[in-house]
This record gives structure tokens, sequence and C-alpha cells, in this order.
């Protein structure tokens, strides 16, 4: 059981605060964004997701800059409880639309309502949002999405050409339209996290996928959906090969995953036949199928370091990357990292010529090289190459005290496991009903690390 629940802003401001038992002090919330943002212990940068001060356990998880706070004293399952604070900040945002400070101020009366349903005296009760909507009286106060600046899985799918409409992300699940209309839409995005270690030759040494296939709707009535993924689609390993040895181009041949999980409202009837899927969605957002893949893919980058000394004191840093996705699709928000020995004193940094939206910082507090870069084209080549300067002589190999190099990157319209969705089909007989079917891919880097 939890003891209490509350949000807290960037700056430590209280948002929202409920306290269910009353055996943890009411300042509880100041102790510990003062732990949070004076993080010390084992010279760690960040707070764990769960510590202990003076007898109260404390659970939290940050979502668009928000810290969504538990604490309990008893000796809960840390898992459970930050399983439980991702779903409350879910719930919220299905109902709020957005999710952030002006919406939770705006909102607090919703807010405390669907906090009182959720969890009783401590104790969860649901985190359904279509079980919530039967308990749920007031109307969210919208807020204006246009003037918003995209945070965090939002801004993912608002890059290129083909653009998503603004409810994609900010849509309500108990608001209408202006004018009373509700506009008949859903949802589906195929979101793949991918971890990869590299060789200090490059080759790869582990690499793994953690994919979800996400879906929200906002359909009348809760029509029966069949959602139609790779007709050769095949769960648990293929005879040793990986599914890159397939070969085919993205989008064609066979997938492989190592096991998969499906969410309790999806009827597996037809899928070992055509892998099909079969549902009634429920209001809000929920994950349709998990699943992971292990075995060697294509990775979207390339990373190449070389250290070459230039004195008792000086070295030199060239990073290369190289984006191997095809060349119309863009990937966002790019970022390489690199730890330098602990005695470099001063960093020059030189890019190649003409080079925009590409940023560089030497952190000197914790020794590390970043580099920034707002965009990249698939199949482009970028370089960056960094002048050391050390404060004392090195009497060691300079790769063995650097890197390794790290890199996290967003890449919308890309899923480098090649699994589709094929066709999206609503059972609701109607020659006017057409409701609009949003299908979207995204990559995230979960762990991609380059050895030296």
């Amino acid at each position: 059981m939890i003891s209490q629940f509350f949000v807290l802003s960037q700056r430590g401001d209280s948002i929202v605060f409920r306290d269910y038992r009353g055996d943890v002090p009411k300042g509880s919330a100041e102790i510990f964004f003062r732990k949070v943002k004076f993080w010390k212990e084992d010279g760690g940068e960040e707070a764990p997701p769960v510590f202990n001060v003076d007898g109260v356990n404390y659970f939290h998880v940050k979502v668009v800059g928000l810290l969504f706070v538990a604490t309990s004293r008893t000796n809960l399952s840390p898992s459970l409880v930050l399983e439980l604070l991702q779903r409350i900040a879910r719930v919220i945002k299905d109902y709020l639309g957005v999710l952030n400070e002006d919406s939770l101020r705006k909102n607090f009366v919703l807010v405390y309502e669907l906090l009182d349903e959720v969890v009783d005296f401590g104790y969860v009760q649901t985190t359904s949002t279509e079980i919530l909507k039967s308990y749920i009286f007031n109307e969210p106060i919208m807020i204006d999405a246009g003037r918003l600046p995209p945070l965090g899985p939002a801004a993912m799918f608002m890059q290129g050409s083909k653009r998503m409409p603004g409810t994609a992300i900010t849509k309500s699940v108990v608001a209408n339209e202006p004018g009373g209309r509700k506009r008949e839409e859903i949802f589906v995005d195929i979101i793949e996290k991918i971890s990869i270690t590299f060789s200090s030759s490059g080759y790869i040494l582990t690499s793994e996928i953690d994919g979800t296939i996400q879906m929200k709707s906002y359909l009348t009535g809760n029509p029966e959906i069949r959602l139609a993924l790779n007709e050769d689609l095949g769960i648990g390993r293929a005879g040793g090969r990986s599914a890159y040895d397939y070969g085919g181009s993205a989008g064609s041949g066979a997938v492989v995953l190592d096991d998969c999980n499906f969410h309790e409202s999806v009827q597996l009837d037809s899928f070992d036949v055509d892998r099909t899927l079969t549902l009634v969605p429920p209001d809000g957002e929920f994950p349709v199928m998990n699943y992971r893949i292990t075995q060697e893919f294509k990775p979207p980058f390339r990373i190449n370091t070389l250290i070459e000394e230039a004195g008792s004191l000086k070295a030199e840093v060239i990073l290369k990357i190289r984006a191997e996705f095809p060349s119309d699709i863009t990937a966002n928000t790019i970022l390489v990292q690199m730890p330098l020995p602990t005695y470099t004193s001063r960093v020059s940094f030189e890019l190649e010529p003409g080079t925009v939206g590409q940023t560089t910082d030497f952190k000197e507090s914790n020794k590390r090289l970043e580099w920034s870069l707002k965009k990249v084209v698939g199949g482009s080549d970028h370089t960056l190459r960094a002048k050391l300067t050390f404060s004392q002589e090195s009497h060691g190999n300079i790769t063995k005290e650097a890197g390794p190099v790290s890199m996290t990157f967003t890449i919308p319209m890309y899923n480098p496991s090649r699994l589709q969705v094929k066709y999206l089909q609503i059972a609701k007989k109607s020659k006017t009903y057409n409701p609009y079917r949003w299908v979207r891919y995204v990559t995230q880097a979960n762990s991609y690390v380059a050895r030296i």
C-alpha cells in the first residue's frame, strides 16, 4: 500500500498532493525534492527511482518533465509502485489530453477525482480508463495544444512531411470536438527501443529490440478491430538465423520474435493462421502487444572512434557516425556522448565546414564530451574532431581511460525489426462510416554503445 502520492514540477512546486494514510510527514515532498536535487551518494548523477530517507520509501518516475512520486513506510515491490505511477500518468493524460503543469493546475478537481477512484486508502482499485469513465463526472478544461512545445514521445511523430493531426496527442477520451462533434479515429503506434553494443572494431557484440504496439481508440460504440501483421511473422528462434538474415527491404521479408505477450482484450483465434489480432479496444491508450528480438539486425547508425596522441599533454579524438537507414527518413534529436580521461582540462572542437544544427560541449564536472545533432538524413556521414589538453601526462593507454561512446536518437517512420501493420480493419457495417486510421512507426535508442 502507498501512503502518499504527489506530482512535482521541475522547480519542486507541489502541483498535486494526496495523503492516503497519514503515516508519513506532510513535508515529504520537500524532503524528496531536496534529496533528488542534491543527490551525490555513490557518485551518482541522478537519484535512483527508489530510495529511503528516515524510514520512508520514495518511488518516483519522470514523465514529460514532471515528477510522479509515491511514498510508503511498508516494504512494497518497487516494480509494482513504479508501474502504478506510470499508469496514473497515462490515465491523467487520457482524461486531460495534454499532460503538463498547466493542464494539471487547470484540471485539479478532475485529477483529484481520478486519484480517489484509482487508489483508496493506499490500495489500488483500478487503472482502467474505460472503467473509470463510469465514476468520473467532471469535464476536462482543454488546453490550447497549438502553443505548447513538443515534449517527449509526442514530438517524435511531428517531424517530416507527413505530420499527424493535433488530436493525435492532445485529445481527451471524454471531451468532444468543438460543436459537440466527435471525430472517429484510431491510432496504432509501433515503438521500438533498441540496444546495441559495438566492439572497438565496429562489430556488433549484443543487439536487442524491445517493441510495443500501442493503440489509442476514439471510436464510438467500441467496434471490433482486426489488426493484421506480417504473414511470415515467426515466434522463437528460426534455426539460429537472425531476422536480418532473411533479407528483403524494409517492410518485407520474415520477422522473427524471440517472445511476445498480448493485452487481455486481444483474441488470438486466427493469429496462428494468418497473424491477425482481433480485439475490442478499451478507451484510452494501451499496449496491444509487447515483443522482444535478440537476433542480430541492421543497426540504424554506425559509430567509428579514433584517438591519436599528439604529444605528452595533448590528444585528438575523431568521432564519425553514419546513418544506415534510407535517405527519405530523418533521425531527430541525436546526442553523442563520450567520457574523457579524468585529467582532461580543456577541449576544442572542429565540425565539418557548412555544418548546420550541430552543437558541441565539454562537461568539465564529469569530464564528458557531448555532440548534439538536430537532424540526420539517412545515408549521410558526420564527423567531429576534438582536441584534448591534459593537466598531467598520461601514464597508460588513453583509449582505456576514455569511452565508451554512447548515443541517443529518435527515428520517426522507421523500425529495424520490419514488423508491419498490413491492414487495420474496423468491423462496423455502414456505407458512410469511414473513421480515420493512423499507423505510425518510431525507433528510439535504449542503449547504443560503442567501445573504443
